[in-house]
Parts: C-alpha cells; sequence; structure tokens
C-alpha cells in the first residue's frame, strides 16, 4: 500500500534547519514542508523592503537551501514553504541562486503570487469589498491610510498545481500553515476538491507537523524533563495513507518524543473550534480524532472529518499603531519587590507632572509577574532580585524616548540598592492587526503559478 511521508522543516523563521537535515538523511521523506509565517513575521518582512526592494522574504531561506538542495537532488525530496513572505518572486530568486551556486541546473523551482492585496485596496473597495474587522464590525477606514502589508490566506491548490508542472521547489507568500502539508498528498494521491473528510485528514496532519518540535516532545507540559535528547530533537515525520488515516514518527537518529500526550498537546494548540476549524481548503471536525500509540514513537491518528470550505478568504493587514519605548533597572534583596514597585510609583507620577502622554503604559516586574501578571500571587518570601520593566506606547518616537530621561535619577534619588539600568532600549514601532474577509473568487482568480529551471532562468 502506498504510503507519504511529509516530514516538518521549520515552524518559524529564524527556527533551525538541523532538525529537517536529519529528516532528509534518515527519514526516507518524499516531502519536507516549511510553515515560515506569522502576523508578526509579514511586518518584519514588510519593514525589510521598505529598506531593500529585493527582499521581503524570509532570509533564513539562504541557509535553509544551502542544508538542503543536496537532498533534493540525491534523494528526490520536494521542499514546499511559504517563505516566500511579502516579495515570493524574490525568495525564488534566491533558491535559484542557491541552486546555481550549488551547481544544480536541473531543478525546477515554482512561485505562487496573487495573495498580496496591498496595492489593490482602492479597487477591491470600489467593487464592494468593505474590509470591515471580522471580529469588531469596525470600518477599514479606521486604519486604511497606515496600512502597511494586506494579504488573503490561500490554500493548497496552488501549489498542487506547481507539483503538475514538476517542481521540485515551491515557494509561496500568505499560505495557511498547513497548505504545504496538505498540497502533496492532493497531488500523489489524487484527492478531488470536495473529499472533505481526507482533505480534513491532510490539514489535521499539516497541524500537527507546522510547529517544529512540538509534536515531537518540544514545549510539552507533561513530564518534559524526562524527554531525552532535546539537545538533538526531531522534527516530526507523518505516514499518510491514501485512506486520510496516518501515523505520526521521527527519525531515531533524533532526540525527542512521539507519545499520545505530545499529539494531543500540540492537537489543541490554536484552535478555537474543534467542531469547526476553517481553512481555505475544508473545514476541519476534529471532535471525533482518536489518537493510538501504535508503536515506540508512532501514534496513529483516525476519525478526522472534514465539511464544506467556506466562501470567503480571511485577509490579515497590519497597520502603523504608534510606538513602544521600555526601561528596565533592577533591585536586590532586601525588600527588592519592595523597591521596584516604589519607583514604579514615582515614575508614574513624573509622567504626569511633566505632561507626558502616553496610549498606554505598562509595568512588569521581572522575576514575580512579567509571565503571569495579575495571576501572579504574592512572593511568600523575599526574592533575591527583581527588575522593574516600564513601557509605554506613544504616537511618535520622540515621545516614548522620553522615557529613558526619568529612570537614571532613580539611582541616587529613589529606592536603594538599584542596578543593571537598560535604558538604551531602542523604540520599536508597533503594529495593529486587521481581520476581515473576502469573497475567495476575487483572490483565487488572480493568483499565478510560475516554475522556472535553475539552468534556464536568466
Amino acid at each position: 500500500m502506498k504510503t507519504v511521508r511529509v516530514g516538518a522543516a521549520q515552524g518559524f523563521y529564524g527556527d533551525t534547519i538541523e532538525p529537517a537535515v536529519a529528516t532528509a538523511k534518515y527519514g526516507n521523506v518524499d516531502y519536507l514542508s516549511f510553515d515560515c509565517l506569522a502576523e508578526l513575521t509579514m511586518a518584519i518582512l514588510v519593514k525589510d523592503k521598505q529598506k531593500d526592494e529585493s527582499v521581503g522574504y524570509t532570509r533564513d531561506i539562504t541557509t535553509s537551501m544551502k542544508a538542503l538542495l543536496p537532498y533534493v537532488k540525491e534523494k528526490g525530496i520536494k521542499l514546499l514553504t511559504n517563505a516566500g513572505g511579502i516579495n515570493p518572486l524574490g525568495a525564488q530568486k534566491e533558491i535559484i541562486r542557491v541552486a546555481k551556486e550549488l551547481e544544480m541546473d536541473d531543478l525546477k523551482v515554482a512561485v505562487v503570487t496573487g495573495d498580496n492585496l496591498f496595492d489593490q485596496m482602492d479597487s477591491l473597495l470600489s467593487k464592494g469589498v468593505l474590509f470591515d474587522h471580522m471580529e469588531t464590525g469596525e470600518s477599514i477606514s479606521e486604519v486604511q491610510a497606515k496600512l502597511m502589508f494586506a494579504n488573503a490566506y490561500i490554500g493548497s491548490m496552488p501549489i498542487v498545481e506547481a507539483l503538475k508542472q514538476g517542481a521540485d521547489i515551491v515557494v509561496t507568500g500568505r499560505t495557511t500553515d498547513t497548505a504545504q502539508f496538505l498540497a502533496p498528498l492532493i497531488y500523489e494521491y489524487g484527492w478531488s476538491e470536495d473529499d472533505w473528510d481526507r482533505l480534513a485528514s491532510g490539514i489535521f496532519m499539516g497541524h500537527l507537523l507546522e510547529c517544529s518540535a512540538q509534536s515531537t516532545g518540544g514545549n510539552f507540559s507533561g513530564d518534559w524533563d524526562q524527554i531525552e535528547g532535546m539537545e538533538k530533537i526531531g522534527y516530526p515525520i507523518a505516514e499518510m495513507s491514501e485512506s486520510g488515516e496516518f501515523i505520526i514518527t521521527k527519525v531515531e537518529e533524533s532526540g525527542g518524543r512521539v507519545s499520545v500526550d505530545t499529539v494531543k498537546e500540540q492537537m489543541l494548540y490554536e484552535i478555537h473550534d474543534p467542531s469547526a476549524y476553517v481553512t481555505p481548503d475544508v473545514t476541519v471536525d476534529l471532535t471525533q480524532v482518536k489518537l493510538e500509540q501504535v508503536g515506540d514513537n508512532r501514534v496513529q491518528v483516525s476519525g478526522v472529518k472534514g465539511n464544506p470550505k467556506p466562501d470567503n478568504l480571511k485577509v490579515m493587514m497590519g497597520y502603523e499603531d504608534g510606538y513602544m519605548g521600555q526601561v528596565l533597572v533592577g533591585y536586590s534583596w532586601p525588600d527588592a519587590l519592595k523597591k521596584a514597585r516604589k519607583s514604579d510609583e514615582i515614575i508614574r507620577q513624573q509622567i504626569s507632572k511633566n505632561g507626558l502622554t502616553y496610549d498606554e503604559i505598562q509595568t512588569s516586574y521581572l522575576g514575580y509577574d512579567s509571565i503571569h501578571g495579575p495571576l501572579a500571587s504574592e512572593p511568600s518570601e523575599d526574592l533575591n532580585e527583581v527588575y522593574l520593566r516600564i513601557a509605554v506606547r506613544g504616537k511618535t518616537k520622540r515621545d516614548v524616548l522620553q522615557l529613558n530621561r526619568l529612570i537614571p535619577p532613580l539611582f541616587l534619588n529613589g529606592p536603594p540598592a538599584a542596578g543593571g539600568f537598560f535604558g538604551n532600549i531602542p523604540p520599536r514601532q508597533l503594529l495593529g492587526m486587521w481581520a476581515s474577509l473576502i469573497p475567495r473568487e476575487l483572490v483565487e482568480s488572480q493568483v499565478k503559478v510560475v516554475v522556472e529551471e535553475v539552468g534556464t532562468y536568466a
């Protein structure tokens, strides 16, 4: 019985490529699929492109391709990635450059475009697309002048088309996190676009693989201290059958663990409604999923159900939302937390006295509540040290930089034993997120797939 083996390659921009290399070397996989994008990543890539028009894709694509292209040549593994970000054509060009450098002229590199709607906003609005916020109902007019990017989430079918055209590597822009994982199954097994249960199973498989090692013991909340080999943890591999059932495993040469519990934790990650996980390809129902340990580091998955895909696609837009400034100053025992709280009180009074206007002021105490926030309980003993962090959100860089001037006088004029002052943290532009919906045909009608052979690329 035919089995398609798909391996996870990357879970975010900047992720290590070493586990993917181990999978390519030892995993006998047919495909390696990357998930490189998040909303924050898109903002980073927009800023890159503003500085240099030739970029706008994830720059670690260079090292990833240098590490993995030899296995594409040697073992026939295909690479599917959404590393194209804001500039998938630029990413295709860089992949071809690396392939030429490695003297691999006979590889075919496909690019998928059409998800980027930024330059079409006025045209789409004139056609009646409202772009109201999908949760609050607010009008896009609130932020339209400040937009930095606007990308629709597209599904697997353009990647399938690229594979049909013989592509060895496919690079896209803002596909969904799971599209790169489902596409090879549609291509290999010829699943139809309304084979909802099997499509849903492929999407769920992608969900279990998309976050690097989170199905193999990484970021695990159970007995994480008993996970062996975390310094060389392996990424998950899916063995997918034509029926839609599959097994999650990993290469034995790498560390980590594949168990019902590690898989279950990733299963629930970022799932708002288990009965209706909406993607461009299918709406997934996970309420009848069965996980079964069928061997060492082998979990069988079955029971995934699917329902028709939505009429609309989600569009994620980012807009300029002011600047953040922050300062850090540490206090030592005794009374470390008490000292930090008093300094926060002083700084807030001086902000008011000096007429500084901020949209938001946030205080946290590193070592006490910086992660748990208001859920943190009062410490039962005097803490050894606490860092006071004050962050402000303002409209301009100049506004937020004024916070830095208030801290240094505290060393002589405030509570005792201050140290470790960080006042030179650069201001950071903040990004607001705007989610909306668009009729899918308006996006899909302009999606294009272009395949180039390395040796003939000009």
